[in-house]
């Protein structure tokens, strides 16, 4: 198991806030707050993460400035000195099941290119924003087959997010028809209510890489509910990344830090 990964996410505000200026499906930016001037240059991200012992990275793909060749070379290069592998590239907008399916599939097309461009083992593909049904489900599952067929250099996967899989059964039914060709990037913190670790232990077995993602309040982080969430995937025998989420308003470093030792008090250092 990586022992310390992380999504750029978790380190939104490090990185200035950034959304690159086309990394909204449609055009435009992906996140309209415009970016600190004096954020972590995604260039420089690779380094600072060996310093604090992150070995992986899970990459959302608006935090891309650019998608020109050479770009993508050095960025790939940075990481490859630094000793950081890149986990998946996180495409964070497109909807196979929306008003225009076709156009969303070919704009994540455009992305799987830069995956593949990066290095990038894995690319996480939004399944759908609508709500499951057999067709929804079906069109879906036909159309990430698809652009896995197309790109057999970068293992596509799709999460537990979103109005079509918010549930196991949803979730099931599409890697049922995916089969073989897609893949399941577990999110710990994208279900809420009573029924949350028995509706992750049903789908836990086919994870293959992890968003972990502790709550954290006024009191400090749940740690109840991560290490439940967690021991659902230990008990699965989850062996994959585990990259850690973080998204509050306190110090970015610091929380991943508090996160990744209750990792470690579930599956050892």
């Amino acid at each position: 198991m990586t022992t310390k990964a992380v999504s750029s996410w978790s380190l939104h505000r490090t990185l200035g806030r950034f959304s690159g200026d086309d990394s909204a499906f449609g055009g435009g930016r992906f996140i309209a707050t415009p970016p600190d001037p004096d954020g972590l240059a995604l260039l420089d991200l690779p380094v600072e993460l060996r310093k604090r012992g992150f070995d992986a990275l899970q990459l959302v793909h608006f935090h891309l400035p650019s998608r020109e060749q050479s770009y993508l070379a050095e960025l790939r290069s940075a990481l490859d000195e630094a000793g950081v592998k890149l986990d998946a590239l996180l495409v964070d907008d497109g909807d196979l099941t929306g008003d225009d399916p076709d156009a969303a599939e070919a704009w994540i097309d455009g992305w799987l290119d830069t995956a593949e461009a990066l290095g990038a083992r894995r690319a996480r593909v939004i399944a759908g924003k609508v709500a499951p049904k057999p067709e929804t489900i079906r069109e879906s599952a036909a159309r990430l087959r698809r652009l896995a067929e197309r790109h057999g250099d970068v293992r596509i996967v799709t999460e537990n997010w979103l109005g079509l899989l918010p549930d196991a059964d949803s979730v099931l039914a599409l890697l049922q028809e995916t089969g073989d060709s897609v893949g399941l990037l577990i999110d710990l913190g994208n279900w809420r209510g009573p029924d949350k670790y028995d509706e992750l232990a049903r789908i836990a077995p086919l994870a293959e890489t992890c968003h972990a993602k502790c709550s954290f309040s006024e009191t400090g982080p749940d740690r109840e509910d991560f290490r439940a969430s967690l021991e659902v995937l230990k008990q699965a025998g989850f062996d994959g990344p585990l990259a850690l989420i973080y998204d509050g308003p306190d110090d970015e470093w610091a929380c991943l830090d508090i996160e990744h030792g209750i990792v470690e008090e579930v599956f050892g250092s």
